[in-house]
């Protein structure tokens, strides 16, 4: 394949996927401006291995695939930078903030915030991008039976963690955190 071959591929699959790989990165990006970051190196990856990108939807989901790699190792870098700054946050909002009821976001988000990186990620990639088991075994480089295992036990280790921040939610557990999985 000529570079010039290689370019117009590129431009193509850059304009079919850019909106939904910056909407991953900036759903999971503490900034704009980090999301940023994440979606270059994501497309200069994507340029720099054209060969291996594939045609289609599948080429979609191996773009997400280098995203969410690419935002690992962002997130291993800002929790570096960031993990001093977040302590003493933390410290001051405890000491100084007034008492407060918990929003049902706020549930949610303490629920997250209890979980490993890796099941706030299959529940995000179910949840935010909408993707079916399948799909997200594409992305996580494992078989589709893996993805389904680990997504329920994602959910329900989110359950149990969200019947700690909020103890009114212990029937969550039988209620789906998606309305339909194809399958």
């Amino acid at each position: 394949m000529s570079e010039q071959d290689d370019r117009s591929r590129f431009e193509a699959v850059y304009r079919r996927t850019y909106e939904q790989i910056l909407g991953y990165a900036v759903r999971r990006c503490s900034s704009p401006e980090d999301a940023a970051d994440v979606v270059a190196e994501t497309y200069v990856v994507a340029w720099r291995r054209m060969a291996e990108l594939p045609d289609g939807e599948t080429g979609k989901l191996w773009l997400y695939g280098v995203a969410r790699r690419v935002l690992a190792n962002h997130r291993r870098s800002e929790r570096r930078r960031l993990t001093r700054h977040t302590e003493l946050t933390d410290e001051i909002e405890h000491l100084y903030a007034a008492p407060s009821h918990h929003s049902e976001r706020d549930g949610v988000e303490g629920a997250m915030g209890m979980l490993a990186d890796s099941d706030r990620e299959l529940l995000a990639l179910a949840l935010w991008e909408g993707l079916d088991p399948g799909e997200i075994a594409t992305v996580l480089g494992c078989s589709r039976n893996a993805a389904r295992i680990r997504l329920h036990r994602a959910r329900k280790r989110f359950a149990k963690a969200l019947e700690k921040t909020r103890p009114s939610a212990a029937g969550f557990a039988s209620r789906p955190l998606i309305e339909k999985e194809s399958g």
